[in-house]
């Protein structure tokens, strides 16, 4: 028998109410108590919990692995770690494998290759067969075997019918649609925002429009078939104006910024390093702000990792040879600490509105219930090297760099990940 006691942390649950200097005892993956001066049982593990905060565990919505076909970038097991600990306990992961998760077996291997990992993989179907983004997938039949959502991944679905379609299609069983924005004309391949870097480092810019023009359309498709839809990765501010404006008009639309781009832009590409080469691009400091702006007022539901691992032979390359991409469970935490996002938004977006817009449960903390917890400290310093990375990939702009805010503890499904000193 495995216990748990965490003392004097401060407690917010899914109601994100707080509950300062609060003990909770975990027996065997199970919340056992809760409450103030806790006694001490017989043969516990103590964590000492002072200054940092206990709160349900985090979910990424945009998460990529390599299994199956690409397993020396990130497997199953690996992708587990590096989330357990970076103190998520609920993902989902995208189609972008090979083969892609395009049928109702697929989707059976995922949600039985991960059942007994810590971390609760949720993999996403794909809108198109094989994401050629010509004919609907298999979308009731992935659903059926545990697709809770579906999305061409990092493809963007060009065909306006498909996407009617399957926004029509998936409203008569409760699925959702991801939409990545760009519109592959505009954007034509390139690999940085166009403006005033593009043009200093001689490189094709991929413009802002490309994704404002997709997100339009798609918003428009979502209102005439009355379905939801959600948008993956917004980075521009006139992206966030377009959603905030159609969620006005009472459009089901939800949307997540990855972490990375609010903390960066365009000017980190100066050096011409290939691990700030991400899709979309990193944009103006004028899009970040707006960025922020629209987390503030829930334009933004969400913030996820992005998580893309790559070996470092599809990094160590010319840039514009390299892999788009960076990894980000292990760093999802701290930027958006650095960003500036309160204690309460971090849980909010981290943790509760993905679990609404997947449709799942939101982690109750109370006497009895299954302890799907996350400790983290705010104000601890740490490095993110070697050492403290458990991805299988390296491909970080972060290598080395010391962070504020660090994951102490986590539990999910009966296992627990613990902070190395």
């Amino acid at each position: 028998m495995k216990k748990i006691l965490i003392q004097s942390a401060t407690l917010i649950d899914s109601q994100l109410k707080s509950y300062p200097n609060t003990d909770v005892l975990v027996v065997d993956g199970k919340i056992a108590a809760i409450g103030k001066d806790l006694a001490l049982p017989d043969n516990a593990e103590i964590i000492e919990a002072v200054g940092a905060i206990l709160a349900p565990g985090f979910c990424d919505l945009n998460v990529n692995a390599g299994e199956p076909g690409f397993e020396t970038k990130e497997d199953l097991q690996s992708l587990a770690r590096a989330a357990f600990a970076g103190g998520i306990t609920a993902l989902a992961l995208q189609p972008n494998t090979n083969p892609p998760l395009y049928s109702k077996a697929q989707i059976s291997y995922i949600c039985s290759s991960a059942a007994d990992l810590p971390v609760a993989i949720h993999p996403l179907g794909t809108i198109s067969y094989e994401r050629k983004g010509e004919a609907l997938a298999e979308l009731f039949d992935m659903h059926q075997a545990g697709a809770l959502a579906f999305t061409d991944g990092d493809k963007p679905l060009a065909h306006a019918g498909v996407m009617s379609r399957a926004l029509l299609y998936t409203k008569g069983f409760g699925a959702r649609i991801f939409s990545y924005a760009e519109d592959a004309s505009m954007a034509a391949h390139a690999m940085v925002n166009e403006g005033v870097v593009s043009t200093y480092l001689g490189l094709k810019g991929n413009p802002a429009l490309a994704e404002e023009l997709m997100i339009s359309r798609d918003i428009e498709l979502a209102a005439y078939n009355q379905s939801p839809i959600h948008f993956s990765t917004i980075s521009s501010a006139k992206s966030v104006q377009l959603i905030r404006e159609a969620k006005a008009k009472g459009i089901a639309v939800t949307c997540d910024v990855a972490a990375h781009h609010l903390v960066l832009t365009e000017e980190a590409l100066l050096g011409f390093d290939s691990n700030y080469k991400v899709k979309p691009p990193l944009r103006t400091e004028e899009d970040r702000n707006a960025l922020l702006a629209g987390l503030a007022d829930d334009t933004i539901d969400a913030v996820v990792s992005q998580h893309t691992p790559h070996e470092i032979e599809f990094k160590a390359l010319e840039f514009g040879l390299a892999a788009y991409g960076i990894i980000g469970l292990q760093t999802l935490l701290p930027l958006v600490l650095k960003a500036g996002l309160t204690t309460r938004d971090i849980i909010k977006k981290l943790a509760l509105e993905p679990r609404k817009i997947l449709g799942l449960a939101l982690p109750k903390i109370a006497e009895g219930e299954s302890a799907d917890l996350v400790l983290f400290d705010p104000k601890a310093r740490w490095v993110f090297d070697e050492q403290t990375n458990a991805s299988k990939s390296a491909n970080s702009p972060f290598m080395g760099h010391e962070f504020t805010g660090q994951v102490r503890w986590a539990c999910a499904n009966n296992q627990y990940y613990t902070l190395k000193n």
